[in-house]
């Protein structure tokens, strides 16, 4: 095989690189806490685990509206993925956060109800049920969806296709959009990441800095065309300890010329419309 010098794949306005800033707010289930703590001393099984209860909650009383400041402050839209229970708990700030030109997508209706555990009709309600609380808080549906954890299923796509999503965006096998055929019609897979703020639960918030960093300076350099997705969580990464160092990745990101900041919903659209089916790697780099 021969290196190409050029990848034929480019993004609009001939811009180099795309970067999704992909915000998760997250709610548990009334009484159950994440399965990681911010605590070290493990509490015995079955025991209510109130210091986890209250740190996950952080995210809907603070962090998030911390995270929409600083993407209002560097003039960048996002894409909130939000269960529906936090839209429920703070209505006010996702209309706030349409308002100001960021997406909501939905991340089912608590962050412990995975699509992995349910029947395909159990998929079906939870996903119709995520949708009427969109309508009922904003006014619409929902463009898009990423489920807890990453843990779909052989049926999600299929099942959001049929009920009119645009993209779908638990997909961690490819570095570039791609369309995602069902027997319910075609939707947008959009890559996530394999590295979130919650990677440095147990390091210095620098660590966060330095990969994000680390991966725009290789890519920029070498990969026209390439897509990261900058991702953080509302409990967490909403904290000044971190957030802090997200302004920080945003300014430096921004930065540079040719750097495209689309909404998920945004990006999907547009890479629908080329008519792409996908932009395999080998393809990009290799003849």
């Amino acid at each position: 095989m021969q290196k190409m010098t050029q990848t034929s794949f480019q993004w609009p306005g001939n811009r180099k690189i795309a970067v999704m800033v992909t915000v998760l707010l997250e709610s548990w289930s009334d009484g159950k806490a994440p399965p990681y703590s911010p605590m070290t001393t493990p509490l015995k099984p079955g025991t209510y685990d109130r210091a986890g209860v209250t740190w996950a909650s952080y995210g809907v009383r603070a962090g998030v509206w911390r995270i929409m400041r600083i993407l209002n402050q560097h003039g960048i839209k996002g894409t909130i993925c939000a269960n529906a229970r936090s839209i429920e708990l703070i209505p006010d700030a996702m209309r706030m956060a349409v308002a100001d030109g960021h997406e909501i997508a939905a991340h089912s209706y608590t962050q412990d109800a995975l699509m992995a555990y349910m029947s395909r009709d159990e998929e079906l309600a939870m996903i119709r049920r995520c949708s009427d609380v969109f309508v009922t808080h904003l006014g619409e549906k929902p463009k898009g969806w990423i489920s807890p954890v990453l843990a779909s299923t052989d049926h999600t796509a299929e099942l959001l296709a049929g009920e009119g999503f645009l993209w779908h965006g638990d997909y961690n096998d490819e570095d570039l959009p791609r369309v995602v055929q069902t027997p319910q019609g075609s939707i947008i897979g959009l890559p996530h990441t394999d590295f979130a703020d919650n990677r440095v639960l147990r390091q210095s918030p620098r660590a966060y800095f330095d990969a994000y960093k680390d991966t725009f300076d290789y890519l920029y350099a070498n990969e026209p065309g390439a897509l990261i997705n900058l991702t953080l969580h509302s409990q967490f990464g909403g904290r000044p300890l971190v957030s802090s160092v997200f302004s920080e990745i945003l300014a430096y990101l921004k930065g540079h010329e040719g750097v495209w900041f689309p909404r998920h919903d945004e990006l999907a659209t547009w890479f629908k419309g080329t008519g792409i089916e996908a932009v395999p790697y080998a393809q990009r780099f290799f003849a």
